[in-house]
């Protein structure tokens, strides 16, 4: 019987696609140049919902976020209102500890719902009176047997975790940078998956790294501090980034730092590439390195994420599988196809569960594949973003690998949209608004919802709109 392949799964916490484009950031990323180089590397994949914890949860579960239960980032606000991956959710991890994998999970999870005993035991209350770090149950952890984890703490230098069986006043507390302590604890798995002990199971580990997120001044010693040297403008080389401004200058300011950090991240892949090679691992292991957002950088007067912008969207998907993958330039998938793509590639794709909404898209990476989707991967990618309160807009779009259409649903019931030509206008500059366009955009999306089972308080308008109403509109 031919065993399964393993699955090595790394994510980085907002580290932005453009760190690995030919003439994109201008940062040192060896480790995964070669990555890339041996396998493939998607240039549209996308995050749906381009925040920590919405990706995070359908990168797990193959759901959009009224399904899975989290709708926004989870802290003890947002636990409130029933934010927090439900229960009864399902895992590609479940799917394949079920099989017979061994599997483990280490770093930032950030899909835990805090409860008040996690304010004492974790991270602690922020100024704001919220807090976000969170203790994980055992029967919570959505298939992951070995856990090293915790909720959502941003002290890369004095981390901590828990583990195992350990109780919430049982944290493990750790001096030194947390994505070099994760690859140590990763390394070790991997030891022990390769030792005689493991009778040749096959493992899935996930190794979830929180730089380049900030506080971005939190770096390890000996850390590339020769971006500090570099022009700003040669530094925020996008068009879209006005470096007079305040946002522009503020970006200039942590640039230096941030493509440190994710320098400082590429030399932990290429230990973890290491370790798969001295233990005789690579050939019979699937390597995926990804993120769950990227980060403006200046970009629109922006800093952060959690907005329709390529920046924030676009996220790293590098796979490597010796011999066995091969892409085209337009296959591209968004954070709901990853569980079931991963099970697609793994040779589970008859065990997807039926309550994932995401693509398997698994047949147009795999090499002399069988599959019918024509190397095109998943055709089209939706964008949420939930309100906050009544006072804050709610959105959703829907992106192409040649276009963006995002809608706009305000307060007072009007609908403002964007519409953007990705392939003649790739920095979003230049907004279409040709009617006939935007009316064909809008029944695109409001097709898409539908096909996807989403219900959207924005889709009369969008109606409305596809059929030339105005009265919907917002001047």
């Amino acid at each position: 019987m031919k065993r399964h392949p393993n699955l090595l799964f790394i994510v980085a916490d907002q580290f932005r696609a453009m760190c690995l484009e030919p003439g994109g950031d201008p940062v040192s990323t060896p480790f995964l140049d070669a990555l890339a180089a041996d396998g493939v590397s998607l240039a549209h994949a996308v995050s749906n919902y381009p925040v920590c914890s919405p990706h995070r949860a359908m990168m797990m579960s193959g759901q959009y976020p009224e399904a899975n239960g989290v709708t926004h980032n989870v802290n003890s606000e947002t636990a409130e209102w029933g934010v927090g991956l439900r229960p009864d959710a399902p895992s590609w991890a479940a799917v394949l500890r079920d099989a017979g994998y061994a599997t483990g999970y280490i770093g930032k999870w950030h899909l835990e719902a805090p409860v008040p005993a996690d304010a004492v035991h974790g991270a602690g209350v922020l100024e704001d009176g919220r807090y976000w770090d969170a203790y994980s149950p055992a029967e919570r952890r959505h298939g992951f047997d070995f856990w090293y984890s915790y909720g959502c703490c941003d002290e890369h230098l004095t981390p901590h975790y828990w583990t195992g069986d350990a109780g919430r006043h049982e944290r493990i507390n750790v001096t030194g940078w947390s994505a070099a302590h994760e690859t140590d604890i990763a390394m070790e798995f991997l030891e022990r998956a390769a030792g005689p002990s493991s009778e040749g199971i096959p493992f899935a580990l996930a190794v979830s790294w929180n730089p380049p997120h900030q506080p971005f001044h939190q770096l390890p010693a000996g850390h590339d501090a020769g971006y500090a040297d570099v022009p700003a403008q040669v530094l925020l080389n996008r068009p879209n980034v006005n470096l007079a401004s305040a946002a522009g200058s503020e970006a200039a300011a942590i640039a230096p730092l941030y493509y440190a950090a994710v320098n400082a991240i590429d030399a932990q892949l290429g230990r973890l590439l290491a370790s798969l090679d001295t233990l005789g691992l690579a050939r019979d292991t699937v390597v995926v390195f990804t993120s769950d957002h990227g980060q403006q950088m200046g970009s629109h007067d922006l800093l952060y994420k959690n907005v329709p912008y390529e920046e924030s969207m676009r996220i790293p998907f590098v796979l490597r599988w010796p011999g066995r993958l091969e892409a085209s330039a337009t296959t591209g998938l968004s954070s709901v196809d990853i569980a079931p793509t991963i099970l697609g590639l793994l040779g589970f794709a008859d065990s997807v569960p039926g309550q994932m909404d995401g693509i398997d898209v698994s047949a147009s990476l795999l090499a002399n594949s069988a599959g019918d989707t024509g190397g095109a991967g998943a055709p089209s990618a939706l964008y949420f973003y939930y309100p906050r309160d009544g006072r804050d807009v709610d959105v959703r779009g829907l992106r192409t690998a040649t276009s963006k259409f995002i809608a706009r649903l305000h307060p007072d019931g009007g609908l403002t949209t964007e519409l953007f030509d990705l392939a003649a206008d790739p920095f979003e500059l230049h907004p279409v608004t040709e009617p006939a366009g935007v009316r064909h955009h809008a029944a695109a999306l409001l097709a898409a919802l539908t096909e996807a089972g989403q219900h959207w308080r924005g889709m009369p308008a969008l109606e409305a709109l596809k059929t030339g109403d105005a009265a919907f509109l917002k001047k």
